[in-house]
């Protein structure tokens, strides 16, 4: 069942999103070469507790760490580690926070260094992607529109979307009703109604759309070994329209 937010709850969602573009913004300055994932996991968990907000992921079904950092092929549920990150690397990042009993979730994908134009394209075909799967939050319109307009940008430029993963809806628990695919057929699914608010997050590999989970259980690669890009917002239901609640 879809559970309809209340103004106050959005509120505090609109709060604990804010942290995290802050938190997102921090990030993005020490994504180099050179630093390895495991010192970004700290970094954030430095800026949580400066904000006095507690990460929504570590201890989530057992993840082991405060934020999600994937490289190249690896899709989404990358683990923090010791690998350093390389010039010419892309790296997608994932992190929630929860603030008075509410979650907000976002992701974004980084370059490292200088990359290759085509890794630049997948990045920005997929931040189009979000943009207008977001244009279809509107009241009276269906869940798949979101989909189908992610689905179309990514197919049109020549990329494949991840069917093993999807959005969500999101609120007092991270992962809630209803799910949100990033394909589907339009004017279907789900009605959206105002005080819905959803995690929406296309993941577009640059080959197809098959994906392998790594031994740590967590993990997964683009089973092709080709890139993979990420993105995410929390975003609320309103009269007049979508509101990002994650920037």
């Amino acid at each position: 069942m879809i559970k309809i937010k209340t103004k106050e709850e959005i509120d505090i969602m609109s709060q604990a999103g804010k942290i995290l573009a802050k938190v997102s913004n921090v990030l993005k300055k020490h994504i180099k070469p050179g630093v390895a994932t495991e010192e970004l996991d700290a970094i954030a968990e430095k800026e949580f507790d400066k904000f006095n907000v507690e990460s929504a992921f570590k201890g989530y079904r057992g993840f082991p760490a405060n934020i999600c950092s994937s490289i190249n092929e690896e899709v989404v549920h990358g683990i923090p580690s010791d690998r350093k990150l390389s010039d010419g690397d892309i790296l997608s990042v994932d992190l929630g926070v929860k603030l008075d009993g509410y979650c907000a979730d976002m992701a974004f994908t980084q370059p490292v260094g200088k990359i290759r134009p085509e890794l630049r394209k997948l990045i920005n075909v997929t931040r189009e992607a979000l943009i207008k799967g977001i244009h279809q939050v509107k009241i009276n319109k269906r869940i798949y529109d979101i989909s189908h307009a992610i689905q179309t940008h990514v197919e049109s430029s020549g990329y494949s979307v991840v069917r093993d993963f999807v959005g969500h809806g999101i609120g007092s628990e991270l992962h809630e009703e209803p799910q949100i695919p990033n394909f589907g057929k339009p004017n279907t699914g789900e009605l959206i109604k105002e005080g819905m608010v959803f995690a929406i997050e296309p993941m577009v590999n640059m080959g197809n759309w098959e994906i392998d989970i790594l031994d740590n259980g967590w993990t997964a690669v683009a089973k092709d070994g080709k890139p993979s890009c990420h993105f995410e917002h929390t975003v609320a239901v309103l009269k007049d329209g979508p509101k990002i609640l994650t920037q």
